[in-house]
């Protein structure tokens, strides 16, 4: 289980990664968007056409890139919070006397079957 010194510099390091793909991103579109419209002598549809295309990609992938980070940030606190679950359950049955331990077991094995 991830402590919270460590976990808080993965979200520090998820950030500054997003903040540097989304930059990354805008500046790339500016920089077809620029070529677009002085390298092409080509009309105006054509330039809307090839930034149209190369903004669908980088959205793509900077989208992709949070909902992949924002699934795993989820997957971690559920992992913790089932580790807690666990640690509890296992304190509490060190604590429950044999033989209603016995019982209880029983009962789980039976309802499991």
């Amino acid at each position: 289980m991830a402590d919270n010194g460590s976990s808080a510099q993965i979200d520090l390091l998820r950030v500054k990664y997003g903040y540097r793909i989304v930059i990354s991103g805008l500046v790339l579109v500016v920089v077809v968007f620029a070529v677009g419209i002085l390298k092409m002598d080509k009309p105006c549809a054509d330039v809307a056409t090839l930034v149209t295309s190369v903004t669908g990609v980088i959205g793509t992938i900077v989208g992709a890139f949070f909902g992949v980070h924002a699934g795993s940030a989820g997957k971690g606190k559920a992992d913790d919070d089932r580790n807690k679950a666990v640690d509890l359950a296992l304190h509490l049955a060190a604590a429950c006397p044999h033989d209603v331990a016995a019982g209880i077991l029983e009962q789980w094995r039976t309802r499991c079957k």
